[in-house]
């Protein structure tokens, strides 16, 4: 299964890019990461109806489950191949797989084949997220690149802003297919724009393999681990046959992973980037971080809800101020980062003060008013959100071009698997408390032992942020590389 790439069948083009093309190649890209990122947000409001015109309702949380899964496992095997074949087409292909999955699941007679399409989404949503920073990594120099992560974090914003409401209108008013079937015109003018622009980009790596067997056991291992974090705790207890098993068949095949990295003539993720001191700290600290984020995203609704009574459209609303602060963040971080030399500061005060406003939520979530939860989260996200631009940017920088997309898998993947852990460790917390998730929604069943519940869900997403800024003070700082300087002639 290994593959050869000849470095005599390579296409070269000393002609550079321009601005204008340059701008192109970014909006194909960032247009190309909305698909994949809108198809997360856009699916939750037509679910309900979903199962009612295709049965099997209790399947239904497959039809996130199948995308998480195979997004999360397939990142880090996209950087690889884009490392050795070229951007254009394995971001081509990314696409073309997700407008696949996008158009089994839109004809979907049935929850299975409708399972099976998410899948396949999720097969190519999951390069699209890696490759579009990766696409950036190579038009960009790191000093100027971070300012780019405002303009990713705005595509999620829009996403997370556009999908409910679209989801919620295509179900209700017109037909839930249409959540689908919107991807294949978005595809195509994605893949319209970046066609010409995107020839132009050198392949980075030659006489490089693709290592089958690593990318098998990392996908596999990665499936059963997230299959575990998914029914901890709701389909099975946590202690149960089913997830102790999960849990340690995906442990055996992570190790025969690791001995195929020592051992493999060329392994699926490089060696000298996944030894790289800066490689390492700054997924962790992401990684630890995305845990924390999206672990209150989701139970952040549940309180506002069962403790300060709002109906659900308003507890959706009262989330934009997480969302958007986090955006704000981000924009923040990566518009001054440049100006830094100990940019990683940027970072570490950001999730300091997210640590702090964590903490005060903590002690305030049984009797603080929907004001000061709203000001409270929104500095949560404005602090956190300073660390996704300096943890990109580092980990780029900290790799030559060859291992970017290599570099920048790794960290998609470790940001997405931090996601579902996330979700799972708040989600260990809630049942352990007692939570009834699918309680009522009024304030009149919030009851003392929901606030406990929440009081200590806060407290330990700030302890997971306190491991997260504990990674970026131990994270080496590497000068940000600029522009390369032209030569200087002699007279």
């Amino acid at each position: 299964m290994d593959q050869t790439v000849d470095s005599q069948t390579a296409v070269k083009t000393d002609a550079p890019l321009s601005e204008s093309e340059k701008n192109a190649i970014i909006g194909g890209v960032l247009l190309s990461m909305l698909l994949a990122a809108l198809d997360q947000t856009i699916v939750a409001p037509a679910m309900p109806t979903m199962a009612r015109l295709l049965g099997h309702a209790e399947y239904l949380p497959w039809i996130v489950t199948g995308y998480l899964l195979t997004a999360t496992a397939m990142a880090p095997l996209y950087g690889k191949i884009s490392d050795v074949y070229g951007r254009r087409p394995t971001i081509y292909a990314a696409i073309l797989i997700f407008l696949a999955g996008s158009l089994v699941s839109a004809m979907a007679p049935n929850m299975l084949v409708l399972i099976v399409g998410r899948a396949i989404q999720g097969a190519g949503g999951g390069g699209l997220f890696a490759l579009a920073q990766t696409v950036i990594g190579d038009l960009v120099p790191p000093r100027e690149r971070a300012r780019y992560s405002a303009w990713i974090a705005g595509t999620w914003a829009v996403a997370s802003i556009a999908g409910p409401l679209l989801g919620g209108t295509f179900a209700e008013h017109l037909h839930w297919s249409l959540i689908f079937w919107i991807n294949i015109p978005l595809g195509l003018v994605a893949m319209a724009i970046i066609n010409k622009p995107l020839r132009k980009l050198p392949i980075a790596a030659k006489h490089h393999r693709i290592d089958g067997l690593g990318a098998l056991l990392l996908v596999a291992a990665t499936a059963l681990l997230l299959l575990a974090l998914n029914w901890g705790g709701s389909e099975y207890p946590w202690l149960s046959r089913e997830i102790l098993g999960l849990l340690a068949s995906s442990t055996v095949i992570w190790s025969a992973f690791a001995l195929r990295l020592l051992r493999a003539a060329e392994p699926l993720i490089s060696l000298e980037v996944l030894g790289n001191a800066i490689v390492l700290a700054g997924t962790l600290s992401l990684f630890l971080l995305q845990a924390a984020n999206i672990g209150l995203a989701v139970y952040l609704p549940v309180y506002l809800q069962s403790i300060l009574g709002l109906s659900a459209s308003e507890s959706g609303t009262a989330m934009l101020g997480l969302m958007l602060g986090t955006v704000a963040g981000a924009t923040i971080s990566g518009r001054t980062i440049q100006r830094f030399v100990h940019y990683k500061r940027i970072a570490m005060v950001g999730v300091a003060f997210a640590i702090l406003c964590l903490g005060v939520l903590s002690l305030v979530a049984g009797h603080a008013s929907l004001l000061i939860v709203e000001i409270l989260t929104t500095c949560i996200g404005l602090g956190s959100g300073t660390t996704f631009p300096v943890a990109t940017v580092a980990v780029q920088n900290a790799v030559d071009q060859a291992h970017l997309g290599v570099a920048t898998g790794v960290l998609t993947f470790l940001r997405s698997l931090g996601s579902a852990l996330g979700v799972a460790i708040l989600g260990a917390v809630a049942l352990g408390y007692g939570l009834p998730l699918a309680g009522e929604g009024t304030r009149a069943a919030s009851t003392a032992v929901e606030a406990q519940a929440f009081v200590m869900i806060f407290f330990t997403a700030a302890a997971i942020l306190v491991m997260a800024l504990v990674a970026l003070v131990l994270m080496p700082e590497k000068p940000l590389r600029g522009r390369p300087e032209a030569p200087v002639l002699a007279d």
